[in-house]
């Protein structure tokens, strides 16, 4: 997806953040779009929204929420997503937008419901003037805020129990990964980064919880200690080299072309032990910009990464 300044970054985690498509590894064995009824009940409230019947035209104005959609079996449900929503291949691409949503474009696809993940242009009232509904799904900060949504879209969309399988299988798939991980006297030591401009990710946000998860220490922390720059501080070349990371992650490799010769070729990098090391991790920028059912997969690469260097 197009690339949006790191404070709008903050506001909507990476959906904003970061380039282009992904494909995933394990999370994609969802129940097939269609395939049978889970026990649905309406009518059906989450959050300030309550349907009397089940949707059966939702725009999807946010790509995370499109992979939740279509990962629960609400994918026929979906009549048009947003221009950013690449993922499933099949989902209904428009030229709709999230971040400028127009009510009157909106409209046009006549939804029963929409979903989006910011307020943007007061667009909830004045969908709500059209008495179309509107289901908000933030930026999640946490796992939990996305079990949250996934069980509520299930619940307004007629997929309980999909979406109920769906983050049993995510929370067992974690618990897998993280479960296995050496134990070591010294915590290796990482940078995750946004875009060539150097800015990153805190321990405090979405993304940087899923490095604690894997037992890494993020050298971006002490850049937002007081937290002003809302947990994606730009960092410096001189700062990155002093702290000489163990692995350099790259969010940036669609977007911007990066990898591990383009990181190497930084004055000073090529003394990075990350560097040394052969510990450049190139991550689907899309992956690592969502919050959707696609977090088990870059958890995985982040393990997988973790588990090569002895204890």
């Amino acid at each position: 997806m197009s690339r949006r300044i790191p404070r709008l970054f903050a506001a909507t985690l990476a959906i904003a953040a970061l380039a282009l498509g992904a494909c995933a590894d394990k999370t994609d064995d969802a129940p097939e779009a269609g395939t049978g009824q889970s026990a649905a009940a309406f009518p059906a409230t989450a959050g300030k929204v309550t349907l009397d019947q089940r949707p059966e035209k939702i725009v999807s104005l946010t790509p995370s929420a499109t992979e939740m959609l279509f990962a629960i079996g609400a994918g026929p449900q979906v009549i048009a997503v947003d221009n950013n929503s690449n993922y499933p291949a099949d989902a209904p691409k428009t030229d709709l937008s999230g971040f400028q949503p127009n009510a009157e474009a909106i409209a046009g696809r006549n939804p029963d419901l929409v979903v989006i993940s910011d307020d943007r242009n007061k667009i909830v009232d004045q969908l709500a003037k059209l008495k179309i509904p509107v289901y908000l799904t933030p930026a999640a900060t946490t796992l939990d805020d996305t079990y949250q949504q996934i069980t509520e879209l299930g619940t307004l969309t007629g997929h309980p129990t999909e979406a109920a399988d769906l983050t049993q299988r995510m929370r067992d798939e974690i618990a897998k990964l993280v479960k296995d991980l050496p134990q070591r006297s010294e915590k290796l030591t990482y940078y995750h980064e946004l875009g060539t401009e150097l800015y990153s990710a805190t321990s405090k946000t979405f993304i940087g919880s899923l490095y604690s998860m894997a037992g890494l220490e993020n050298i971006a922390d002490p850049s937002d200690a007081d937290g002003k720059n809302g947990g994606y501080p730009q960092l410096s070349q001189e700062v990155i080299v002093k702290a000489d990371p163990d692995f350099v992650f790259l969010a940036d490799t669609k977007c911007c072309q990066q990898n591990a010769d383009t990181v190497k070729a930084r004055a000073g990098w090529s003394g990075i032990t990350a560097v040394k090391n052969n510990q450049v991790v190139a991550l689907d920028d899309d992956i690592a910009s969502r919050w959707g059912p696609r977090v088990v997969d870059l958890l995985r690469s982040i393990v997988d990464a973790v588990a090569k260097v002895p204890a």
